[in-house]
């Protein structure tokens, strides 16, 4: 890990990895989350089954979490250096030409969504280890549809959650393709092919999250 992250590619290509991750869990988690909407009980099920099964909770959850300050932290730290490598700015510079505003503010939104994240475990994660760690309440598989649709009750919390995920649809849509250039995947013939791929999923992932955060909230 020390010589992936010794050096400015090194460096891209870690983060690359942790940001294809990520990806793949995002889908994971917009899967679940949907049952909310479309069977109560199989949501029940499932969250039940992610709650107390021990791989879930004590190697993909960990693994998950460091992926998360991993990816955030190393793409802080190139921000850093970037900007170290280039302290007076070029005389002729026309940013809107030259680059887009999502790949000119990949820090910003991301540093959104990372307090986006705070909010997120202080609603979700916090609650289960209170429940089950700390008060030691028994197991009820029925209790994790009426929480999630609590916690949507308050239009403040609603309106957080869709900005939240639009910038993520900002973020992602720069972040995707750039993870796949960061790793290699450059040819002409898979290039489009990427690129609109990333194109629908950054729509359709951070869409799916705002439309089970509003029905959760239409529906009290």
């Amino acid at each position: 890990m020390a010589g992936l992250t010794s050096s400015t590619i090194g460096r891209k290509y870690a983060m690359a990895l942790s940001a294809l991750f990520l990806l793949i869990f995002l889908i994971l988690h917009l899967t679940t989350n949907l049952l909310s909407v479309l069977n109560r009980d199989a949501f029940n099920t499932a969250s039940d089954f992610m709650g107390y099964n021990p791989f879930v909770q004590f190697l993909m959850q960990p693994v998950l979490g460091f992926a998360v300050l991993f990816h955030f932290i190393m793409g802080f730290v190139l921000e850093i250096k970037n900007n170290k490598a280039r302290p007076v700015k070029y005389a002729s510079n026309n940013p809107s030409v030259n680059s887009s505003w999502m790949s000119r503010n990949m820090i910003i939104s991301g540093a959104v969504v990372l307090a986006f994240l705070a909010l997120h475990l202080y609603d979700f994660w916090l609650h289960e280890i209170n429940y089950k760690y700390v008060e030691g309440l028994a197991p009820d598989a029925e209790r994790f549809w009426p929480e999630l649709h609590e916690k949507f009750a308050d239009l403040w919390r609603v309106a957080l959650y869709v900005i939240s995920f639009v910038l993520l649809g900002l973020h992602l849509a720069h972040g995707f393709q750039s993870s796949f250039q960061s790793i290699g995947a450059r040819h002409p013939k898979y290039t489009p092919v990427i690129k609109a791929f990333g194109k629908w999923y950054s729509i359709l992932i951070p869409a799916g999250f705002i439309f089970i955060a509003i029905f959760h909230f239409v529906t009290q």
